[in-house]
């Protein structure tokens, strides 16, 4: 994208901005107008039942009664008109649909919201045509009531998301020639540097070039703890900086940063529609003419129209509508709250099903940071020696092992030689040139193919390790041994899942078998597949599917992508930052704590329970109160109280779901304490033997 394109992007999306702020204006002024009207008809009511019992005549109420009448049920009527109006001519389209609700709090994603109101609208205007003020009034007050506690739970229920769609950062303080000037952050560019003092918000993505802090990344990750920042750390958009001042090199803004992809995560899941009001559009367009059509057969069969208003309020879907979203909206809420972001609701759904979850060992169940622990040369080659060939063969290679090497060839000042004719191979390991001779690096099986034989090597004594073997000019010179630390709270997280019913939670790794034995038995994993190639995971995850398995695949969105596509939940840990894990994963964990993943797992069984237990509630409702209809015991009034009450029930059943998770700790990465082997507790290797991209 050219600067000039890029400024005219995120320009739009500066009005677009400015467009939802807006849409939100105007939907809170519509509210406020909507309250007044509710107050004013309300006091109207009072004093029309009041003028019943002061004056001999009912003239007066009935005059005050038909003025609260139409200030009550104006608004309804006129929601009502609209909404068929727009239904027939009217479709938002896209994100700007999406973000009008999120901003509005509006809890009717989609056309729905119209038949809410249309069988009410009917009932008022026959009660008023039939001379009932007082009743039409009552009935609208009860209504109006109702949906402003709809609207207002509902917000509640969105107060996660909708925070997190305001936290946009608007400026900057952006360095030109040395000198900071403010600017919109929305103009900000990769490569731009923007200072960012304690208290500000961070207006983009980006590395740390000076200065350290401690920042606050909460409305992201969902992590509790500030995290320490220092030159080189990456920084994401929204989070607030607390302690020092840092100067920050935009890396992505706008739309393009961390928080606008959440953002539009959140959007995505907010749109997406589950299986039961999936189920329900099918007959939507049919409910209201049934309804009407049963109420004219009432009219001809008894001549009682009070009986056929009671009806329509009876029949009003509203709670029925409700059911699912608002418990939906609930769940997202409570997840992102936690950094776990779910890209569609049906993936929520899905979740509470799975049996079977394949775990990356690697940066998953692992924490990814390699460090080598301990050179093994053959007789005659020095430890300096072999740290050396190695670290020249690995430094063109961008694999966790390669960089360990490297890493710690400079820490004990060994000087590495540029390497000639670089070749890598994927999960298995490198060959190149270093000083005229060949250095074949990997894990055992890649030293077999290139006619190295390692068997006299001593293997046993880096038991517990992952081993890369260096040979050179076709002789084994040794191997280096590196080691990894399992995740803090891992084994909880794996006793956790067992007891949600996840009775197969396989490890796959291109490790060797003995370190990844260690690690599997530390973490109470049921299956182990190690030393496996990077098309292994896919073969694993189609085999558990085979047997009829529902499969969640977790990983870190490196090397992952064939496999994530592949299971039935995909979910990717730490995908802060990573565009890779946010569009590979059908559920991104912006941070790495693993005790997320049986969250996600409780959190669609409990809120399916609760979108049921709606539906089946409300069902209950409407059978009996269409008993006492038949019978001859509801008034239109009784009706309208009833109809609001079995709404309010729905939704603050929903709303409990929003405070699931409230008591998840986050693990902080540390040893173990009082273990019992402090030496190996949390000392997993982990990688393969190999300086290459591995499958696990």
């Amino acid at each position: 994208m050219t600067q000039a394109a890029t400024h005219a992007h995120h320009g739009h999306d500066h009005d677009h901005h400015h467009h939802h702020d807006h849409s939100a204006a105007s939907e809170e002024r519509k509210v406020d107008i909507k309250i007044v009207a509710a107050l004013l008809g309300g006091t109207v009511l009072i004093a029309a039942v009041l003028a019943k019992f002061v004056f001999a005549t009912e003239q007066q109420s009935a005059v005050l009664a038909a003025i609260a009448t139409i200030l009550l049920g104006g608004p309804i009527v006129y929601d009502a008109i609209m909404g068929l109006l727009g239904r027939c001519t009217h479709d938002h389209g896209g994100v700007e649909h999406l973000q009008h609700h999120a901003d509005t709090g509006d809890h009717k994603h989609d056309h729905h919201g119209s038949h809410m109101e249309e069988l009410v609208a009917i009932a008022i205007f026959a009660a008023f045509a039939d001379g009932q003020y007082l009743e039409a009034g009552a009935v609208a007050f009860f209504m109006l009531i109702t949906m402003f506690i709809e609207h207002r739970t509902a917000v509640g229920a969105r107060k996660t998301i909708e925070s997190l769609m305001r936290i946009t950062p608007t400026r900057a303080r952006k360095l030109i020639n040395g000198q900071e000037e403010e600017v919109d952050a929305a103009t900000l560019t990769p490569g731009d540097r923007v200072v960012v003092r304690p208290g500000d918000n961070i207006p983009g993505d980006g590395i740390v070039r000076t200065g350290e802090s401690t920042v606050d990344q909460a409305n992201i990750t969902g992590e509790s703890l500030p995290v320490e920042k220092e030159v080189g750390d990456e920084v994401f958009s929204g989070t607030i900086n607390e302690t020092g001042a840092m100067e920050i090199e935009i890396t992505r803004a706008g739309r393009d940063s961390t928080l606008g992809r959440v953002q539009d995560l959140i959007l995505q899941a907010a749109s997406s529609r589950p299986a039961v009001v999936r189920m329900l559009d099918r007959y939507a367009g049919y409910y209201t003419p049934v309804v009407l059509m049963i109420g004219a057969i009432i009219y001809f069969f008894t001549g009682d129209l009070n009986r056929v208003i009671a009806l329509l309020l009876v029949a009003c879907p509203c709670a029925i509508i409700l059911a699912a979203p608002t418990a939906m909206i609930a769940g997202i809420s409570a997840a992102s709250r936690l950094g776990v972001y779910i890209k569609n609701v049906t993936d929520l759904e899905i979740a509470r099903r799975v049996s079977a979850i394949v775990f990356d060992k690697t940066g998953t169940l692992t924490v990814g940071h390699l460090e080598v622990s301990r050179l093994f040369p053959v007789e005659g080659v020095e430890p300096a020696e072999l740290l050396r060939l190695c670290a020249s063969a690995e430094q063109n290679s961008n694999h966790p092992v390669a960089k360990a090497v490297v890493a710690m060839a400079k820490k004990a000042n060994v000087q590495t030689a540029d390497a000639t004719d670089f070749a890598e191979s994927a999960g298995r390991g490198v060959t190149a040139n270093v000083d005229g001779e060949a250095i074949v690096v990997g894990r055992e099986a890649w030293l077999k193919d290139h006619g190295v034989d390692v068997s006299g090597l001593d293997i046993e004594s880096g038991d517990g390790m992952s081993l890369l073997f260096v040979a050179r000019n076709g002789q084994p010179i040794g191997w280096v041994g590196m080691e990894d630390k399992v995740r803090a709270g891992a084994t909880h997280a794996m006793d956790d899942l067992d007891e949600l019913g996840i009775k197969r939670r396989v490890m796959i790794t291109g490790d060797r078998w003995s370190p990844a034995r260690k690690v599997a038995r530390d973490l109470h994993v049921t299956d182990l597949e190690a030393e496996a190639l990077p098309g292994d995971k896919l073969e694993l995850v189609k085999s558990l599917k085979a047997k009829g398995h529902t499969v969640c695949v977790i990983g870190d969105g490196v090397n992952d992508g064939p496999a994530l596509a592949a299971g039935d939940v995909a979910i990717a840990m730490g995908a802060a930052g990573s565009d890779v894990a946010i569009n590979s994963a059908s559920i991104a964990l912006m941070n790495n704590n693993l005790n997320r993943i049986p969250f996600v797992i409780g959190l669609s069984q409990k809120t399916v329970t609760v979108i049921w237990q709606n539906l089946i509630g409300t069902l209950i409702y409407v059978l009996f109160m269409l008993a006492l209809l038949t019978l001859g015991y509801i008034t239109p009034l009784v009706a309208a109280i009833a109809h609001g009450v079995s709404s309010i029930i729905v939704i603050f059943n929903s709303a409990r779901l929003v405070r699931e998770g409230e008591l998840l700790e986050d693990h902080v990465p540390v040893d173990h304490p009082g273990a019992q082997r402090p030496t190996q507790v949390e000392q997993v290797p982990q990688t393969p033997d190999s300086a290459t991209p591995q499958p696990a």
